[in-house]
């Protein structure tokens, strides 16, 4: 079902989507809520029947891991879903990363990592590295997906693999958190149009994910790291989205380093649009996925 994005902005304008990002106050309260009532991330029952799906634990971890059913699948890709550091893996994540496996032809694993307030930014680029170099060393070679702050993650993650002698990993990067001090001037400007994210709860939040790194360390704040070296980039993001700024950066900065960067900014846009059920949603999937191709 397609839905035009002007109801998108309306329901997530009425469900109050940005109350965690409003202030220090809000966020913080998030990060109780999310202590005291964790949410669900298993898959949904009826993902695909065209799929097999298993799990694993590193530690107290899950890990998922989803493959096509009907054929054997060629290399393997990491997604690391978003939440802002305080919500679990949704149903939009779930659907897409169905999708890449079945249509890419590529094993997707899945990494629940630990969200506030009992996780933070080094675990879980610990956490993803790991998988990252296990797989390295299975198929020789890895993708990584990641968006908002799963993007954080897996830009981080993919910088470290290139100081460690992998420069070819393929990233794609929906919407990426990637400076969580929040103080590119621009933000300020965007922010009025964003139903969805806020730059003081979203600072908030940013600060304690740090744990004890300073939030300028490239495993919390990757647009604070090195891009060259990396491999190609695909990366999305929205004009109505207070990231932007800073994807822009990352673009000009990575392209300046002599990275292949396939930047795709739609005016209007809100933040994570691929994963929405709009028509530049479902284009943005299937570009993903061809990208992801094995």
């Amino acid at each position: 079902m397609i839905v035009p994005e002007a109801l998108v902005t309306a329901f997530l304008r009425a469900t109050r989507a940005n109350a965690p990002f409003r202030s220090d106050g809000s966020a913080r309260r998030a990060i109780r809520n999310a202590e005291l009532r964790p949410e669900p991330y298993g898959p949904p029952s009826r993902l695909r029947s065209d799929l097999r799906v298993s799990v694993a634990h590193i530690g107290k971890v899950p890990v998922y891991t989803v493959t096509p059913a009907r054929s054997v699948p060629h290399g393997a890709v990491i997604y690391s879903h978003g939440g802002g550091w305080i919500h679990q893996i949704a149903r939009q994540h779930w659907g897409l990363i169905a999708q890449i496996a079945v249509e890419a032809n590529v094993t997707v694993v899945v990494p629940i990592y630990t969200l506030l307030p009992f996780g933070h930014a080094r675990e879980a680029h610990d956490l993803v590295l790991g998988i990252a170099e296990q797989l390295i060393e299975q198929h020789g070679s890895v993708r990584l997906v990641g968006d908002s702050a799963g993007g954080q993650i897996t830009l981080a993650v993919a910088q470290t693999l290139r100081d460690r002698g992998v420069g070819s990993v393929r990233t794609v990067l929906i919407a990426p958190g990637l400076d969580l001090t929040f103080s590119n001037p621009l933000i300020s400007v965007i922010q009025p149009t964003d139903p969805w994210l806020a730059q003081d709860g979203g600072r908030e939040l940013g600060r304690v994910w740090a744990g004890g790194l300073d939030v300028r360390d490239p495993i919390v704040s990757p647009l604070f790291g090195r891009f060259d070296g990396l491999g190609p980039m695909l990366v999305f993001s929205g004009t109505r989205d207070v990231l932007n700024p800073d994807a822009r950066i990352l673009v000009d900065s990575a392209r300046a380093a002599g990275v292949d960067v396939m930047f795709r900014e739609r005016a209007g846009a809100l933040h994570v649009f691929p994963l929405l059920p709009t028509r530049s949603g479902r284009a943005a999937r299937s570009e993903i996925v061809a990208a992801l191709r094995g």
